[in-house]
């Protein structure tokens, strides 16, 4: 489980770091992120 954690917290950051160089809208970013969290059974980012 905490393998899989660190993977998650990994990607969405990359995704961030995406979105902060404006490589990616707004848009691209909720939906890649939709999807990371569907992949690795996340419900809620609460804390992000």
């Amino acid at each position: 489980m905490n393998e899989k954690l660190i993977r998650y917290s990994m990607q969405i950051a990359m995704l961030k770091q995406l979105l902060s160089r404006n490589l990616i809208s707004k848009k691209e970013y909720m939906l890649v992120k939709r999807k990371i969290m569907q992949e690795y059974k996340i419900i809620s980012d609460i804390t992000s």
